[in-house]
Order: structure tokens, then C-alpha cells, then sequence
């Protein structure tokens, strides 16, 4: 209590020095922050005051939390494991600050659990309170906004979360490694041949070395070798709806088109429905810093980016499930039903192609048996952590090829660039280039070719060729990142609208002559600049024929889409006359836009 025996204001109670809290951990990065006076005050208006006892548990792993605590006095403990023999300390946090990061934001479930460790007092905020604020306050949202996405790429960076356990060379451990990192869920890789930890966790739970790869949680949740889904739904990603969902649109693929498609489309009133194959974000998503973006001075991370228009379509509305891979397409009284691999279905008005492009796969001896443990078609936190005593190698002459570079050099001794290309302006941004060439730890090799990779676990060399002169030398580097041009997922439309000749979908009047005779007769006008051989069907980004393969660009083609799409349902009535699906209407509490 005050001096004059009244209770002290959230503001006065956050002022209390560092010193109260000895074991406060520092702000890292803007991740921790401690909010100002007014801040406080404005929370203290509208939160419920909560007096807590060392002990009590506010936010549980594994569990969903819907409430903001703030800490107005005494501290907060977050533990990883809380309860069982790995306990571990992750953060203490004193006065001033609030406990929660991207998963309260998102809806995941947590991946610690938040302790009271010196009895004190919190302000405690439901989640509709909380947006309700910030969607008045833009300081408040985006310190909050940063503050959670700095958290979760810090428990990323330290490996809480739950565990994988498996062999390096498992293509089911790769590929539950490779949908947690896309997805950015904090996790560890314990590996089967090298850790000592695994035997002791096979012993504990009793399978053998041939039921892995197994995921471990909290140490007492055990899922065998689970499919992408079933570890999607562990951590509380958005899953497709129960039913056959009807809607105005729905999306297919959460890069940068099919976010900004989202965004644009949930804001304006569509009951939209966005769809992703593996992990939001797409390819973009594993960008270490995109700098040409419009908006970005300083640059942006593809995970930051796509974290921040996920939560911007979800509050407008718009239902994001992921993961669920498109099987088929096909016209359906007057709608389009979009199948899916596990035999769920969805029916909407109007579709946008968004499925973007993946890395071709690098066809060289040696490479297949590296692939997941020394060679990577993406250069995220994962693998850089594992290159910071050893050279490595880039393939390839793109954007996405120097900014792997100029991220791994910031952690690997040095990295090799390889070009087959005489120069790096055909297909490389000149500020790109500039910032390649004048680092110290990157060496660009131009006409050289990848022609083996040696080693028989991991990655020892590469052998590469000089394409002027035939003569061969090897390399020796210990992790190989592959960005040699993409190709789209199409296989699924092919026979369902018209594609080029390397898969991409035809879009406008290329599409208008590969359509089906009489198609746009019968419609009474001609086919839409984004529109495909399939009226109401529009493709944007990188999965479109001659679209221009940047982030900014297949964001705009996103945005584009959704004026087609009102001119489409514009002109086209529904049975009946009349909308027989819902629209969802924007909501009115908002995250930082």
C-alpha cells in the first residue's frame, strides 16, 4: 500500500527500480518491454485488478490462454517443462511488463507457462479488451505486436517447445522438422544417432528406434510419426472446418498474394476462407530479410512479415486453415468446390489461385541423401545455427539466393556463392548485389556449376565445375542451400484450366483463347486481366504465367484479384438471386493494420 494508506496506481507500481526484481531478465531486442506510465494507467481503466500468490499459475503450457496479464507488482516466472524433471527458466519478468507472445495474438496454444514467483498484483484484460484497446491506440498495438513476434523468435532461436525425436536420416523427421520451422513453432531436434537424450527418452517412454520419429510434449504428450495435420492441431494452428464450408471466396495459398488477396477481401466483406498447403507465408516466408519491400527502410524478415498479415486478415474475418493440401477443382452449380487431400471440401462463389512457386530441387549425385540434414531449400534460424563454425555454399543467382547469403554470413566463417551465370545483374537486385560483393565473408564464384555433393551422413564438399573451362574442384563445406528458380504446384488443375507450357497458370486473354468454346460468349464479356480459363477463378502471384517474381508485386497482384473478384460476383447472380452464405463482416476490435 501508498504511504497514506490508499492502493498504489499501476503506473506508480510499475515504477518500481530493476533492483525489486534481481533476476529480471534484460530486454532483448524490444521483446520485453516495459510500458510507460500512461500505458499502464489506460490498462489499469480497463483491466480487472488481480492479487497473485508465488505459484499460481496464469498461463499453462499446452493450453490456449485467453487473457493479457500485466504485471503491476512482483514478478512472473516463464518455464518451459514447468512441474516435470526438465524444468527449465526461461524469462523472469517485473513491473511494467506483460507476459504472452505470437501465440496469444494467433490463437496457439502456449509454449511455456507463466508462474508467479514473488506474490504481487496483475491487471488481467480478456482478449476482446485488449483489441479493443489497441484498435484505439496504434502505440499500444504495435508495441505489443513487436514485443510478441521478438518473443516468439526467441523461444525459436532456444528450442522450447515440444521435441522431435528422430533420425537425421528420416524423411518423416525432415519432414515434421521442416513443417515446424515453416510454420515457426518452437521446437528442438533431438537426433537419434548423435543425441544421448534420445535413448534416454525412448527408454522413458517405451517405443523403439523404429516407431520414431516421435513427438514429445510437456512429457507427457506422445504422438508417433504424426502427419503434418496431427501436429498442426497439437499446437493449436487453424484447422478446415468441420462441415462442407460455403463462402463468398476462398484462397488458395498464404504467400504474399494470397495474404494480401485475404486482407483485401475480408476488409471489404467476402466471407472469406484462405488455405495453405504447409506453412503460412510460402516461399517468402523463409526470406531472412526482404528489403526492396515497399514500407520496410530497414528491411523485414519473411516470418515477421507474414506474421504480421495473418493477424491483419484474421481481423477482418477471414478464416485461415492450414495444413491442407487442394486436390481438385470443379464448377458446381454455379460455384466452385475446391477438394482436399484428406476429403474435406469447400464450396465458394469465387476462387483466387495464390499457391505460388517451390524451389526446383537440385538434381545432382549426392544431393537426395543430404537433403533435410546438409542440404536445405531454405535458409532459416534452423540451419544457420548449425554453420557457425564451418564454410557453406549457396546455389543460385536470384533475390532469394543473396539474401540466404548475407543471412548466413552473419553466422557461417564463409559462404561460397555459386553462379552459373557470368554476372549476378541477369537476375540479382543491384542493392542486393552491392552488399553481396562487399562482404568479407562471402566469395561469389561466377560460371560455376554444383556437380556432386560428398559425404556419406552430412555434407563434407561439394564438387563444382567452371563452365568456361571444364576444369573441376571440390569445396569444402559442410551445409549446401539450394535457390535455383522455382516451379509451380499446378499438377492438381492440370485438365481443370488452362496452364503454359511449364505449368504456371494463363491469366486474361491467353487463358480467354485456351478456354473451352463458347466459355465467354455464354458470360457475356471478355475474360479479366487476373481471371483464368475458368470464369470466377483468378491466379496471382508467382503461380501465374508471366507474373514478376518479387514479394511486392505478387502482394499487389493479391490485392488486385479481389477487384476482379467484385466484378465477377458483380456480374454474376447466385441461385436464386441471393446469397445463401453468411458474409463475415469486418470485425470492429483490431490488430495494428
Amino acid at each position: 500500500m501508498a504511504g497514506d494508506g490508499t492502493r498504489p496506481s499501476a503506473a506508480q507500481a510499475a515504477g518500481q527500480t530493476e533492483e525489486s526484481v534481481p533476476f529480471e531478465t534484460a530486454d532483448i531486442y524490444g521483446a520485453y518491454p516495459r510500458l510507460p506510465e500512461d500505458q499502464m494507467d489506460r490498462l489499469a481503466r480497463h483491466g480487472r485488478r488481480r492479487e497473485v500468490d508465488a505459484g499460481d499459475v496464469l498461463i499453462r503450457e499446452g493450453e490456449h490462454c485467453e487473457t493479457f496479464y500485466v504485471i503491476v507488482s512482483g514478478s512472473i516466472a516463464v518455464i518451459e517443462d514447468y512441474g516435470t524433471p526438465g524444468e527449465r527458466l526461461l524469462r523472469v519478468h517485473g513491473p511494467g511488463r506483460f507476459i504472452g507472445e505470437l501465440g496469444l495474438l494467433n490463437g496457439q496454444v502456449a509454449f511455456y507457462t507463466a508462474a508467479v514467483r514473488d506474490p504481487g498484483e496483475v491487471l488481467a484484460l480478456s482478449m476482446d479488451q485488449l483489441r479493443d484497446l489497441v484498435a484505439r491506440d496504434s502505440v499500444l498495438g504495435d508495441l505489443v505486436l513487436r514485443a510478441c513476434l521478438g518473443r516468439r523468435a526467441l523461444l525459436v532461436g532456444q528450442g522450447a517447445g515440444f521435441r522431435i525425436v528422430g533420425s537425421r536420416y528420416s524423411p518423416d523427421t525432415r519432414r515434421l522438422r521442416e513443417f515446424a520451422a515453416r510454420n515457426r513453432l518452437p521446437y528442438r531436434w533431438i537426433d537419434l544417432e548423435t543425441d544421448k537424450e534420445a535413448e534416454e527418452l525412448l527408454r522413458r517412454f517405451g517405443v523403439g528406434p523404429e516407431e520414431t520419429p516421435l513427438v514429445i510434449w510437456r512429457d507427457t504428450t506422445l504422438l508417433r510419426n504424426p502427419s503434418n495435420a496431427e501436429l498442426a492441431r497439437l499446437t493449436g494452428l487453424p484447422s478446415l472446418p468441420a462441415e462442407n464450408h460455403h463462402g463468398d471466396l476462398l484462397i488458395l495459398g498464404s504467400g504474399p498474394a494470397g495474404l494480401a488477396a485475404a486482407v483485401n477481401a475480408a476488409s471489404e466483406g467476402l466471407g472469406t476462407t484462405l488455405v495453405e498447403a504447409l506453412a503460412t507465408g510460402g516461399q517468402a516466408g523463409t526470406s531472412s530479410r526482404i528489403e526492396n519491400l515497399l514500407g520496410f527502410p530497414s528491411g523485414v524478415s519473411g516470418a515477421e512479415l507474414t506474421d504480421r498479415a495473418v493477424l491483419q486478415a484474421e481481423k477482418f474475418g477471414a478464416r485461415i486453415s492450414v495444413p491442407a493440401e487442394a486436390a481438385r477443382l470443379e464448377p458446381r452449380d454455379g460455384h466452385y468446390a475446391v477438394g482436399f487431400a484428406d476429403g474435406s471440401e469447400i464450396t465458394a462463389r469465387a476462387v483466387v489461385l495464390a499457391t505460388g512457386a517451390r524451389y526446383r530441387r537440385l538434381h545432382a549425385p549426392g544431393v537426395e541423401r543430404l537433403e533435410g540434414t546438409s542440404v536445405h531449400y531454405s535458409a532459416t534460424v534452423y540451419e544457420a545455427q548449425k554453420c557457425r563454425t564451418d564454410p557453406v555454399a549457396v546455389v543460385g543467382g536470384g533475390n532469394s539466393a543473396g539474401q540466404a547469403v548475407l543471412f548466413l554470413a552473419g553466422y557461417a566463417p564463409q559462404v561460397f556463392l555459386l553462379v552459373r551465370g557470368a554476372s549476378l545483374e541477369e537476375h540479382m537486385s543491384r542493392y542486393l548485389i552491392d552488399q553481396v560483393e562487399r562482404h568479407p565473408r562471402v566469395r561469389v564464384l561466377l560460371h560455376t556449376e554444383m556437380t556432386e555433393a560428398l559425404g556419406d551422413k552430412t555434407l563434407e564438399a561439394v564438387d563444382v565445375v567452371d563452365r568456361r573451362t571444364g576444369e573441376h574442384h571440390r569445396l569444402a563445406v559442410r551445409a549446401l542451400f539450394v535457390f535455383t528458380g522455382a516451379e509451380p504446384h499446378t499438377e492438381w488443375l492440370s485438365g481443370a484450366l488452362a496452364l503454359d507450357a511449364r505449368g504456371f497458370v494463363l491469366t486474361g486473354a491467353e487463358a480467354q483463347a485456351r478456354s473451352a468454346p463458347g466459355m465467354w460468349q455464354s458470360q457475356g464479356r471478355d475474360c479479366l486481366t487476373l481471371e483464368t480459363s475458368l470464369p470466377g477463378v483468378f491466379a496471382a502471384g508467382d503461380v501465374r504465367s508471366g507474373s514478376v517474381k518479387r514479394v511486392s508485386s505478387s502482394a499487389g497482384e493479391g490485392a488486385m484479384s479481389i477487384h476482379f473478384v467484385h466484378r465477377y460476383l458483380g456480374h454474376t447472380a447466385t441461385p436464386g438471386g441471393t446469397d445463401s452464405s453468411p458474409r463475415t463482416r469486418p470485425k470492429q476490435s483490431a490488430w495494428l493494420a
